[in-house]
């Protein structure tokens, strides 16, 4: 059974779903533009959204919020305002709250940077990918290596002092040296926070339907540990599978994603994730997916679908996330934030130890360095586990 003697932390995402064009490998909710885009209306049908969901939350605080996409800095700062200002006279914000918006290294789209820095926004998350022109048109991107140059110093210039980059590895016959340069570009524009994570070919995609040439698991190994080095000699700390910061410059929405707190989620196709202590169980939410769809719907009509989880798919949901960080996680997490005892997971547990795949120590549970390189071999013991019901 299920029990909650306190809430975990909370965090608010909204999801703007266009973008000027579809990348090839992109499985995200995401629509190519088609005309204009409509920011009032939908700025309109988020705080609706919002409000519809505030029941669930009420006297809560949120110390996150993410806005990404699609291409969310393809909306005007005025409205990047405008929905800040509505999500503030509707639910409380902490001071400190990190307020992330996505975006891509567009030239419009970095004119408008200080402005976003003066709606509200003080944290970016910029959509490189590569520095390398050919890499970039292969994988559909409309920018080029000048263009990342240069957002990422126009976010400095802007009075940016948290941003992160987004980086993929093993692109399509990507070399080692190609990859080195591309860490190392990274690295010498300082954000805060690297995303650094494999290209992946997702089903639904046009990569998936025609693959391009990716390196072998060799070299794909060999490119990864190459930017794993890179980043830890630059001061970097890895803190997740593909999430790499300063010193105290963890991205909290998504630090409390692995955590397994709560979330909200508004916008189309969004997810969200809410703790119930009065029912002693927490639910997930998604909304309906396509933008003209979500715009036309009210209430209810929004809500594509939810589901509460039991005791054992909440275990395997809470070590899915909670594995991916480096440094562990208190055993005490487990009952905090997913309401359940550590004897749920024994007998897992024993068995990811007797395999040298998980250490236990002063109450912290942590993958080893073979837990974590394989990964999917140890969340298969959770996930055995969950399905004998």
């Amino acid at each position: 059974m299920f029990h909650f003697d306190h809430l975990p932390p909370l965090t608010l995402y909204v999801h703007f779903p266009w973008c000027v064009r579809k990348c090839p490998y992109c499985d995200f909710n995401s629509h190519e533009l088609k005309g204009g885009i409509p920011e009032a209306a939908y700025v309109d049908a988020l705080l609706s959204d919002l409000e519809d969901e505030l029941p669930r939350v009420w006297g809560r605080k949120v110390m996150a919020l993410f806005i990404g996409g699609g291409t969310p800095s393809l909306m005007s700062p005025e409205t990047v305002d405008r929905l800040l200002a509505g999500v503030r006279a509707r639910i409380a914000l902490s001071p400190d709250a990190e307020i992330t918006l996505e975006a891509n290294p567009g030239t419009a789209e970095q004119q408008r940077f200080a402005e976003f820095r003066t709606a509200g926004i003080n944290r970016l998350s910029i959509g490189v990918q590569s520095f390398n022109d050919d890499q970039l048109r292969r994988l559909g991107r409309i920018h080029g290596r000048r263009e990342a140059i240069a957002a990422a110093e126009m976010a400095h210039r802007a009075g940016f002092d948290n941003f992160n980059l987004d980086l993929m590895f093993a692109l399509p016959d990507q070399t080692l040296a190609q990859a080195r340069d591309d860490v190392a570009t990274a690295i010498a524009l300082e954000p805060t926070h690297l995303s650094y994570y494999q290209l992946t070919l997702e089903p639904n995609t046009p990569f998936h339907h025609h693959p391009p040439a990716l390196p072998d698991d060799e070299s794909m190994w060999s490119i990864h540990q190459q930017g794993q080095q890179q980043l830890a000699a630059a001061g970097y700390i890895q803190y997740e599978v593909s999430a790499y910061a300063r010193q105290g410059w963890q991205c909290r929405h998504n630090l409390n994603y692995w955590q397994f707190g709560d979330y909200l989620g508004i916008g189309a196709g969004a997810h969200g994730k809410i703790t119930d202590p009065q029912e002693q169980r927490y639910l997930r939410r998604w909304k309906v997916r396509h933008p003209q769809e979500y715009l036309n719907a009210n209430g209810a009509a929004r809500l594509a679908g939810q589901s509460e989880p039991d005791e054992k798919d909440a275990a395997f949901e809470f070590m899915l996330n909670a594995l991916r960080l480096t440094e562990g996680f208190p055993d005490s997490l487990l009952s905090e934030h997913a309401g359940l005892p550590l004897s749920v997971l024994e007998a897992p547990l024993r068995q990811a130890q007797a395999a040298g795949l998980l250490e236990l120590h002063d109450g912290i549970i942590r993958p080893t360095l073979l837990g974590y390189n394989h990964l999917n071999t140890l969340l298969e013991m959770f996930l055995a586990e969950s399905e004998t019901k």
